[in-house]
């Protein structure tokens, strides 16, 4: 019976096995379930229509990013109108710690509200959240109100990131651009940060409505 449960949740997507091993883990079909309540529908109803303004009047690409198991997710992505940028897909994920964007959602938490949002995340990461050097940065954020950091991902690209802020004062989600460094063309950092910082202020002052 047990067999059949993992064989059918298997084959509609539920789970999915870990690369290199025979373990099964749950897929991203539970978040993109989730995605479709009320709360996330409106987050991103909200949220996405501002992105698109902002990637208008900057030519800058922007990815409305949340953190679910422990792992930032992409929600919505804008294209810009730059001749190059750096577009990922909705989806895409990586541990919250090792993302600027995951960094800046946890620095805007409680105690507590951090905690749970990390609950499954490895022994390692669990270790690294509650080290003083994790702690340093997140209050460093959260005394800035944003995160400008090179993308621990991708080469030659400086992440701009700026929480969405919700009605509890937490963060509910983060908008980040990434910002790709051109040989001879300057990119004003500093007004695409102030720009973005005004749509998630906007986009704050909408979710607490």
């Amino acid at each position: 019976e047990i067999f059949r449960m993992v064989f059918v949740l298997q084959q509609r997507g539920y789970l999915a096995r870990e690369a290199g091993t025979d373990r099964l883990g749950l897929s991203r079909r539970l978040f993109d379930l989730g995605i479709r309540t009320p709360g996330g529908r409106q987050l991103t109803s909200i949220v996405l229509p501002l992105m698109e303004r902002f990637s208008e009047e900057s030519g800058q690409v922007a990815h409305l990013v949340v953190l679910s198991r422990a792992q930032t997710v992409v929600l919505a992505t804008t294209s810009g109108h730059l001749d190059a940028s750096v577009i990922v897909r909705p989806g895409y994920g990586r541990p919250a710690l090792d993302a600027n964007s995951g960094l800046l959602i946890l620095a805007f938490q409680s105690e507590t509200r951090r905690r749970q949002l990390m609950r499954e995340a490895s022994e390692a990461d669990h270790e690294r959240l509650e080290s003083d050097e994790t702690r340093r940065i997140l209050a460093d954020i959260r005394t800035s109100g944003h995160r400008v950091a090179p993308s621990r991902d991708i080469m030659a690209v400086t992440d701009i990131a700026c929480p969405v802020i919700g009605p509890g004062g937490h963060a509910e989600a983060a908008i980040l651009v990434p910002c790709l460094q051109r040989h001879g063309i300057a990119t004003d950092e500093e007004a695409i940060l102030l720009a973005l910082k005004a749509s998630c202020r906007e986009a704050g002052s909408q979710l607490s409505l």
